[in-house]
């Protein structure tokens, strides 16, 4: 039996793929988090699934850093990141961070749960629309995005940043001070030629780092 964590801030998305995998009798969904946060929790307490489906998109620290942080604790951990999108920018750094799986929410369900059976093994599973979109950026002008120049932090900080998030509550949550979240801002809009927070959330919309449907108003 294939046991799974599902992590993801909307319930209905959670049910609706905890029936899809539940239905398959080889695999269980063994318990679920709303965020990274409450994931990070479970990992410190329990012992780890066979498989970690997390969506990135979340409030509070966000995917990224919630990835970031459950390699570090578990750098063995199968875990299959699950995105809005599959032109989004993530793939190849969050595959680098030990991911070893990349899905899109619009996915079949059959896809995903051979997703689950093979990185249940240890083994890497991409949607087509993703390895398509990894391979077409190690050709010439391939990766023409400037988000792709960016650090880690200073992606997190960007998705907090068009998050909503304010100086101070980025700092809270990243463990930094509110000094080092300016200057990861300040560096953000130098790299991509922006003035201000603004600007910065149209060229994330632009480049599809975010739905529009998820900016804060």
């Amino acid at each position: 039996m294939i046991e799974v964590l599902r992590v993801d801030d909307h319930e209905r998305v959670r049910t609706g793929i905890r029936h899809l995998l539940d239905a398959e009798p080889e695999i269980n969904v063994l318990a679920e988090a709303a965020s990274g946060e409450e994931a990070i929790d479970y990992l410190r307490g329990n012992t780890p699934p066979d498989v970690v489906i997390m969506d990135i998109n979340m409030p509070g620290i966000g995917g990224i850093e919630a990835i970031h942080r459950l390699m570090h604790m578990q750098p063995d951990l199968n875990l299959i990141v699950l995105s809005v999108q599959g032109n989004d920018p993530y793939p190849a750094r969050l595959l680098q961070m030990g991911a070893k799986g990349y899905l899109t929410k619009g996915c079949p369900a059959s896809e995903m749960i051979q997703a689950v059976h093979i990185v249940a093994t240890g083994q890497r599973y991409l949607s087509a629309d993703v390895a398509q979109k990894l391979a077409l950026n190690l050709l010439p002008g391939g990766g023409n995005s400037p988000i792709d120049a960016l650090s880690q932090r200073e992606m997190q900080v960007l998705l907090m940043v068009i998050d909503g998030s304010g100086i101070q509550d980025i700092a809270d949550k990243l463990c930094v001070s509110p000094k080092t979240v300016g200057t990861y801002r300040h560096r953000l809009y130098e790299k991509l030629g922006v003035h201000n927070d603004v600007e910065l959330t149209h060229l994330a919309l632009r480049h599809g780092i975010c739905d529009p449907d998820a900016i804060a108003q």
